[in-house]
């Protein structure tokens, strides 16, 4: 499949507004993936060929992230461990993903993570200091394998999933929320890379062209974060929420 000159734009721009919502909040391949099927990738090559810009736009946030003086690798580490279980049994069924059957389950699951980010339930103060305790480190770990699985079958809306273990499982502000969920996502998309493209056959120079949008959205996500702090990613959060789910509920 080649693209002409407009459908390489397309696949940029929408990158790069994709790799910036996916670092913020979430859903970023709820814009890309469509794209390129529009463009004429059958589903699951499009659900693969994403994943290479998955991939270079959280490489891209967790350098940035990093340099800023954000990071916890330790941490970071122990949980992608945990989600890459998960992600290797969700990829090896989304090989074989057809059609959009999970739209209404996933407009559920991010209402009520909007519902859950919003309300106080149960929640520990999110101070930038705050250290989980071992408790809140067993649950977050745990939940992990389930936030692998969703990545490495569908990747659509994880970071709706992610961000609720990390900040109100985990009690980690929104900040380090973002920090740990670019370098989780970034170790278990090697994983289901591999196994999307040992599986079906990708197409690369789309996904290159997608990872310079993604990379560049990465980047400047990842700068708003850190700038803006957690009351302006709450409210981006917020608002990406009702749109998507909007869309997800009636958009069928």
């Amino acid at each position: 499949m080649e693209l002409e000159i407009w459908q390489t734009g397309l696949i940029i721009a929408v990158g790069i507004v994709g790799g910036f919502l996916n670092v913020v909040a979430g859903g970023g391949s709820l814009l890309t993936v469509p794209v390129m099927v529009f463009l004429g990738m059958p589903g699951p090559v499009a659900n693969g060929t994403n994943r290479i810009g998955i991939l270079a736009q959280n490489i891209t946030s967790v350098i940035t992230f990093a340099r800023s003086g954000f990071r916890d690798f330790k941490l970071s580490l122990s949980l992608a461990a945990c989600a890459i279980p998960g992600a290797v049994v969700g990829a090896l069924i989304g090989v074989q993903l057809e059609g959009a059957w999970f739209n209404r389950s996933l407009a559920l699951i991010m209402l009520g993570v909007m519902l859950i980010m919003h309300f106080d339930l149960g929640s520990t103060a999110r101070a930038q200091d705050h250290q989980p305790t071992r408790r809140q480190l067993l649950h977050g770990h745990l939940l992990m394998v389930g936030v692998g699985f969703w990545g490495g079958f569908i990747q659509l809306g994880v970071g709706f999933i992610i961000m609720p273990v990390l900040n109100r499982v985990m009690g980690l502000d929104l900040v380090r929320t973002n920090m740990h969920k670019v370098f989780i996502v970034a170790v278990y998309t090697v994983v289901a890379l591999f196994i999307f493209a040992s599986q079906l056959e990708l197409l690369w120079i789309i996904g290159i062209a997608l990872a310079v949008g993604n990379s560049i959205g990465g980047y400047l996500g990842t700068r708003f974060a850190i700038q803006s702090g957690e009351r302006m990613i709450r409210l981006v959060l917020n608002f990406v929420l009702v749109v998507f789910v909007i869309k997800l509920l009636f958009d069928f």
